[in-house]
């Protein structure tokens, strides 16, 4: 394809945001190329959130088998995870994905690129061993862990190579005390492992409603993870015999044989060659306008993990790719809307939220009427055998509508989804409540969280 030639798109990334794009410019008559510089698929699809919730369904069984045994579940108590076939299931879902990928790129009309791509001046890249000029481009690369400023960082794994163990080892520590960190010490402790788990400060998993998370933490523990708050990593260093030392500036030591990476992730931008391409970049970070374009370099847009504007969520990258192909395709008219985006930590029981927390509505001296309470009670908890859930509520008094939904609970997700529905579409408290639900569930206890 010649530089006289250009092409009107190039993607760079195949995940959710990338692929998403590509497709509709394509459908829409577009000459359109996407380049991955890594199994086609992304990474929620083949070393993120799904392969995740694999392992998180056979270790909710577990669990759940374990906690029913004196109930009637026979035997419940000596069920145990197997890692290993656990991981083989996973593969059963990860396996076809780079093929399956690729092959749909190719039926809607993209050329697919393998291998890194690279600006090599505002209107090109290097891909594949070729310039490629473009119109437009969409950078949709993605996130990768943050680098950290900590001796001997390089000896964490990530989530990706926790996710892809073939067996557990015997203990592990989480640095970190975000998504990664409990969902990831969940899965382990359930699968044998002794775990610990270290974060800086007093409050882990900061954008969660901190009286749910407290109860988080304390059926953590119960788990049998440490869970060691104000310990801030200062040094990881590899023993004689082959163990990580994890070293804290409080004087804290841990030893395991694995140590993962919990402290954030960050755009994977670093081979891009930005600044061939005169793309800004501040901090890290892209800096775009309001329509997710580039400040400095109007042909070029991003999206999802990349573009790093709302939380790094699939269904944001999947949002994003919506705006953008609008916004290609018609002209800068769409704007990303992330003022209702639910998010779920994927413990055992998971916690889910959207909106506002307790704490953000005060700090902005919000006017709101508070419902919440334990749920250890309720028939659909009980049934379950767990005897940790919670649900925190915040409705304006005026209208009724709720400003944020906070569920730790089994099924906790689902339901978010109902409040997210609700804060979306304007639904009040009161017809939410009188709502008639299907029974017994767990979304039939949205009468009793709102009455």
């Amino acid at each position: 394809m010649a530089q006289s030639d250009p092409l009107d798109l190039i993607v760079l990334g195949s995940g959710v945001a990338g692929s998403s794009v590509a497709t509709r410019c394509a459908s829409a008559g577009w000459r359109v190329a996407l380049a991955e510089a890594r199994e086609f698929g992304g990474t929620c699809a083949l070393r993120g959130c799904e392969p995740k919730k694999v392992f998180w369904t056979l270790a909710e069984a577990v669990d759940r088998a374990r906690r029913l045994a004196p109930k009637g579940v026979a035997g419940g108590e000596a069920v145990r995870l197997d890692w290993g076939a656990a991981q083989r299931f996973k593969h059963s879902f990860t396996d076809p994905v780079p093929e399956h990928s690729e092959a749909s790129l190719r039926d809607a009309g993209v050329e697919v690129l393998h291998g890194e791509a690279r600006f090599v001046a505002p209107d090109a890249v290097e891909a594949a061993g070729r310039r490629l000029a473009f119109r437009h481009t969409v950078i949709a690369t993605g996130a990768h862990p943050a680098k950290l400023p900590i001796e001997g960082a390089e000896l964490l794994a990530t989530s990706d190579e926790f996710l892809a163990l073939e067996r557990l080892p015997q203990r592990m520590v989480m640095v970190g005390g975000g998504y990664i960190s409990f969902e990831c010490a969940h899965l382990a402790a359930r699968g044998g492992a002794e775990v610990t788990l270290l974060h800086a400060n007093d409050e882990p998993l900061a954008h969660f409603d901190q009286d749910l998370v407290r109860r988080l933490v304390a059926h953590t523990r119960a788990l049998g993870v440490t869970v060691k708050l104000g310990c801030k990593v200062s040094a990881i260093r590899r023993q004689g015999d082959g163990t990580l030392q994890v070293e804290c500036e409080n004087g804290e030591r841990v030893t395991a044989e694995m140590a993962v990476h919990g402290l954030g992730r960050r755009p994977a931008l670093e081979s891009l060659d930005l600044e061939a391409g005169e793309v800004a970049v501040e901090k890290g970070r892209l800096r775009l306008d309001r329509h997710l374009r580039s400040a400095s370099n109007p042909r070029v847009f991003a999206a999802g993990d990349a573009a790093q504007q709302g939380p790094a969520l699939t269904p944001v990258a999947g949002h994003d790719a919506g705006v953008v192909a609008r916004n290609l395709l018609e002209g800068c008219r769409s704007e990303p809307d992330y003022s209702v985006v639910p998010s779920v930590v994927f413990t055992i029981p998971p916690m889910a939220m959207v909106g506002m927390t307790e704490a953000q509505a005060r700090e902005q001296r919000r006017d709101f009427e508070l419902k919440q309470g334990d749920m250890a009670s309720f028939q659909s908890v009980r049934r379950t055998g767990e005897d940790t859930a919670a649900y925190k509520l915040l409705l304006e008094p005026d209208s009724g509508h709720v400003l944020g939904a906070h569920l730790l609970a089994p099924e906790a997700p689902e339901v978010m989804n109902l409040f997210a529905f609700a804060m979306r579409f304007g639904v009040p408290a009161a017809e939410l409540r009188a709502m008639m639900t299907a029974y017994p569930s767990f979304g039939s206890n949205l009468s009793a969280m709102l009455g």
